[in-house]
């Protein structure tokens, strides 16, 4: 009983890594000048065609999130030059570095979204597959490595998920679109958003 639970417990995080390891594939053929067929991504990632098209509708779709993929500034980029343990300041470098990568990328991240939304409303989707690839999260569990005895060990998770509304590519459409804010006053929110959050989550004194 306890094995077919954890089967199954296993089955989305499986699900993730194809995901991601299509995408790696994708990322490291576009890199080396070509433009690969759906085919020779899954041959790379070591799936079936069947597969790879669960995953992605079109090689058009695959070419474009791979490239966004590249584009994503890794956590040793990002944090590697700062001995800073304090969580807000390690967080705000997150922010501003998906920030920057957001705004040279706002058209094909917008696409992306409307896409990855449009495929939930159309039926066009397998619920048990990722609709999206999780960058952000990464980012904010490197951010707040340092300083997790900090916080409350119940919290952390919550913590984590919280931010994840706060730093990407969401919080982009809601600043520009809804609020119709400028990027100082949106990133001025995003950051006092952070601070809120972290001082929550926090072990009381």
């Amino acid at each position: 009983m306890s094995g077919a639970c954890s089967e199954k417990a296993g089955r989305p995080n499986q699900r993730r890594r194809t995901r991601k390891d299509l995408l790696q594939a994708a990322a490291r053929l576009m890199q080396e000048g070509r433009q690969p067929s759906l085919e020779e991504v899954a041959e790379a990632a070591a799936v079936s065609r069947a597969t790879a098209y669960r995953y992605f509708p079109s090689i058009e779709a695959l070419h474009r999130e791979a490239s966004l993929d590249i584009a994503v500034p890794e956590a040793a980029a990002v944090l590697g030059d700062t001995r800073s343990h304090d969580p807000v300041q390690r967080l705000e470098l997150v922010d501003a570095a998906l920030s920057g990568m957001i705004a040279a990328n706002e058209a094909s991240l917008r696409m992306l979204l409307a896409q990855s939304m449009e495929r939930v409303v159309r039926g066009g989707h397998d619920a048990k597959v990722p609709a999206r690839q999780n960058r952000r999260s990464p980012l904010i569990e490197a951010a707040l490595a340092p300083a997790r005895s900090q916080f409350r060990p119940a919290a952390v998770k919550t913590l984590e998920q919280a931010l994840a509304l706060v730093i990407g590519t969401e919080s982009m459409v809601v600043c520009k679109d809804v609020l119709q804010l400028d990027d100082a006053q949106a990133s001025k929110v995003r950051r006092w958003a952070i601070r809120a959050l972290v001082a929550a989550a926090r072990k009381p004194d």
